[in-house]
């Protein structure tokens, strides 16, 4: 018998949600607070993403050096281009053998909770989705050479049980602004 992991997964699109936004971020920054209790690494920069603790936000020299770095405009996503995400994400997940319980895809970001053997780790499942949905996107809607649909990461969170998979599937369910979404509970 396979041991089952569960993930909320979520990544934005390029562009929508740099370094240094005023919604808050986590990226390597040169600066330490007071709680983090540790001294500054060799480098100078530290990550201030543990949990429980607030992220940092508003630093306008950031945003601005990641804004000059983009290599093509901010993506925003269409209800089309959303519809395409979440069927290849369903593809997807019947390829890998993962289970896709549920998706929302907004214009900037999506949410996706995925059941795997738990030998998978999130950040597969999460680099799959994306990369077959940029294929998707980039046959559908005609990619050009450089240019990204995603951010380089995301988040990636293992659920410990039913309880949070319940509540993570009802986080999915009441996005505001939803374009597209797809869950196993529903009829096709």
């Amino acid at each position: 018998m396979f041991d089952i992991r569960y993930w909320l997964l979520t990544s934005t699109t390029y562009g929508t949600w740099l370094p240094g936004d005023d919604r808050g971020f986590v990226s390597t920054v040169r600066d330490t607070r007071p709680e983090d209790h540790a001294p500054a690494p060799p480098s100078g920069r530290v990550r201030h993403n543990r949990f429980g603790t607030e992220y940092d936000r508003a630093v306008k020299g950031l945003r601005e050096s990641a804004r000059h770095l983009m290599k093509g405009p901010p993506v925003w996503l269409t209800s089309e281009q959303a519809g395409a995400v979440v069927e290849q994400f369903r593809a997807t997940c019947d390829y890998r053998t993962w289970r896709l319980l549920g998706v929302s895809v907004m214009s900037n970001h999506f949410h996706a909770v995925v059941a795997a053997d738990g030998s998978v780790a999130g950040c597969k499942i999460l680099g799959d989705l994306k990369s077959y949905a940029s294929r998707r996107l980039n046959r559908q809607c005609g990619g050009r050479p450089g240019h990204r649909w995603w951010t380089e990461s995301g988040s990636r969170r293992a659920l410990p049980g039913e309880r949070a998979v319940s509540g993570a599937l009802e986080y999915l369910r009441t996005q505001h602004g939803c374009l597209a979404s797809w869950f196993a509970d529903q009829p096709a």
